[in-house]
């Protein structure tokens, strides 16, 4: 509520106005309306600022993974990057993509219907160009894609889709299934025009050529999980408490397991006849020095670097090192 003057402010206030000391534009205003922002009924915003970011978080590291694999499958260096997400109509998409092209309709339960992914006449034509022995660094006509295309794009893709299990991963977990391709982009009647959809980009570098994949998820695919698409729920899994308590669980249960330990003295090499001659007392010379570490076994695998000593009246080791076996196999 407005503060209300005193009967002698608005003396004093009548009689500046009158004397001229104060202009009536100086008067205090009413505070300015609250603005209102335009709001388009014919493309509602289905989708919050927090459902983009993390559909952005989600395939950023997609575009990681599908660079990876599609640098091995066509033997070169490839980078692919999330140019932007974006909430548009069905209809505008269909409207922004060549014509023909490839349209992979695939499902990805738990998420409902079809999900369209479009990969650019340029991009199937330098990956089939690559994966035919040629080296995918011209620039290609438009023109109709023949069955040995789609057949060869069909399982490029097949993989490129079946990845996005690891993106989502964190989000829930998801199948993959693919119903079918299109080239004529009009001629796909999953949706209806008007229909709220999610616009992935990426832009893929490969050789020399700059290319773009399309992945559109419609809003009605994402309904019933959009309370998961929000960065606090996803990262609510990391909570420092909830690991703590899982960390102290796994411990105590593998308190109670019983594991079998030995260790390797050392090695020696011995004939037949030596070892047919061995009697009670004989000294057998090992290959491996008394200050030297041993290795201490764990279950038939070979686990820890020890000395070995004295512990009171009891025999024992020190750990003093730990055999990467990884690297060991690696090299």
């Amino acid at each position: 509520m407005a503060e209300v003057l005193s009967q002698s402010e608005i003396d004093a206030l009548l009689s500046a106005l009158s004397s001229g000391e104060i202009e009536p534009d100086e008067l205090p205003k009413e505070e300015e309306k609250q603005k209102v922002k335009p709001y388009d009924f014919r493309s509602p915003q289905k989708f919050s600022k927090d459902h983009i970011r993390t559909l952005e978080l989600i395939h950023d590291n997609y575009a990681r993974i599908i660079s990876n694999y599609l640098s091995a499958q066509v033997r070169t260096n490839v980078k692919v990057k999330i140019e932007s997400v974006e909430q548009i109509t069905y209809e505008e998409f269909i409207h922004s993509i060549p014509n023909p092209t490839i349209l992979t309709i695939f499902k990805m339960p738990p998420l409902n219907g079809s999900i369209l992914f479009e990969t650019n006449p340029q991009f199937v034509f330098q990956i089939i160009d690559i994966l035919l022995g040629g080296k995918g660094d011209n620039k290609y006509k438009l023109r109709e894609f023949t069955d040995i295309d789609k057949n060869i794009i069909t399982q490029v893709n097949k993989g490129l889709i079946g990845n996005l299990k690891l993106a989502w991963e964190d989000i829930l977990s998801v199948q993959t299934e693919i119903e079918g391709i299109e080239t004529n982009p009009a001629l796909n009647q999953t949706l209806a025009p008007n229909e709220p959809v999610a616009l992935v980009t990426f832009s893929v570098e490969m050789g020399k050529n700059n290319t773009f994949i399309n992945i559109c998820i419609p809003y009605l695919s994402i309904e019933k999980v959009l309370d998961k698409l929000v960065v606090q729920y996803w990262f609510q899994q990391n909570d420092e408490g909830v690991l703590k308590e899982s960390r102290e669980r796994l411990r105590t249960r593998l308190d109670i397991v019983d594991v079998s330990l030995g260790v390797i003295l050392g090695k020696a090499s011995l004939t037949v006849d030596d070892f047919l001659k061995l009697t009670v007392g004989d000294v057998i010379t090992l290959d491996s020095k008394c200050n030297k570490p041993i290795k201490l076994i764990v279950e038939d695998e070979e686990c820890f670097y020890i000395k070995p000593g004295l512990i009171g009246k009891n025999k024992g080791a020190q750990i003093l090192d730990i055999i990467d076996k990884d690297v060991e196999n690696y090299e």
